[in-house]
C-alpha cells in the first residue's frame, strides 16, 4: 500500500467502526429525523444538512470482512448485483440530487469514471440513490452528464447491504475484487483522494 497521504489511514475493523460511529454522531451528512437523510429529502429544500468531512478509512486485505451482498434495480429498470463485478474494483457512491455536496462532487466522480474507463481499467462505478424517484434521479444524472449507472432507492434496501458503513450523504465505498470493503470516504470526494484509494485497490490485482 502506498505511503499515507493527509487524511488517509489504515485501520482495523473495530477502529473503523468506532470512527464511523463518531462521524455519524459528529458530522451526520445531508442526513431523517429533521437533520437526517430522509428528513432532508422529504423537506424538499437543501438547508440544514451537515456533510461528512472527507475522512478516508482504508482496511488492509487481511482485515476485511466478508463480501457485501448488494443487489437492486438500476434507474433504467435493469437488475444489477455486485456479483456481476467480481474480479474488478467497485466504487459505490451514495448520493441524492437534493444534497448539495452530492451535486458538487458528481463532476469529479464522472471525470474519474470516464478516465478509468477510457484507460481500460477493471473498475466499475455504481451510484446508490437516496430518496429520489427513479424519474427524478435519472433526469438529474442526464442533465449532469453522468454516464455511470445508479441503483434505485427502493425504500433503502440496497443501502442495507453496506451494513451502516455509509452513515453520511454523500459517501463513497470502494470494494476490492472479492467484493469486500477496502476503503471509504465520508463526505465529498476530491479527484486526488478518490484516485488514490482506487489505485491502491487496483494494485492488489497485479
Amino acid at each position: 500500500m502506498r505511503a499515507s497521504a493527509p487524511r488517509r489511514r489504515v485501520v482495523a475493523p473495530a477502529v473503523a467502526l468506532a470512527t464511523a460511529l463518531a462521524v455519524s454522531v459528529g458530522v451526520s451528512a445531508c442526513t431523517p429525523d429533521p437533520n437526517s437523510v430522509a428528513g432532508q429529502a422529504a423537506s424538499g429544500d437543501r438547508k440544514g444538512y451537515v456533510s461528512g468531512d472527507g475522512t478516508v478509512t482504508q482496511i488492509e486485505p487481511a482485515r476485511r470482512g466478508d463480501p457485501i451482498a448488494l443487489k437492486g434495480t438500476l434507474l433504467d429498470g435493469t437488475p444489477w448485483s455486485v456479483e456481476e463485478a467480481r474480479g474488478k474494483v467497485v466504487v459505490l457512491n451514495v448520493w441524492g440530487q437534493w444534497c448539495p455536496p452530492c451535486v458538487a462532487e458528481m463532476p469529479i466522480l464522472q471525470k474519474s469514471w470516464a478516465s478509468l474507463s477510457a484507460a481500460g481499467k477493471p473498475v466499475v462505478f455504481v451510484g446508490l440513490d437516496v430518496r429520489d424517484s427513479p424519474e427524478t434521479a435519472a433526469s438529474f444524472l442526464t442533465k449532469a452528464q453522468v454516464t455511470f449507472p445508479s441503483l434505485r432507492y427502493d425504500g433503502g434496501v440496497p443501502l442495507l447491504a453496506l451494513k451502516g458503513k455509509a452513515p453520511t450523504i454523500p459517501a463513497t465505498v470502494v470494494l476490492d475484487a472479492q467484493g469486500r470493503i477496502a476503503a471509504r470516504i465520508l463526505g465529498p470526494v476530491t479527484e486526488a483522494t478518490l484516485g488514490g484509494v482506487v489505485d491502491d485497490a487496483l494494485k492488489e490485482l497485479r
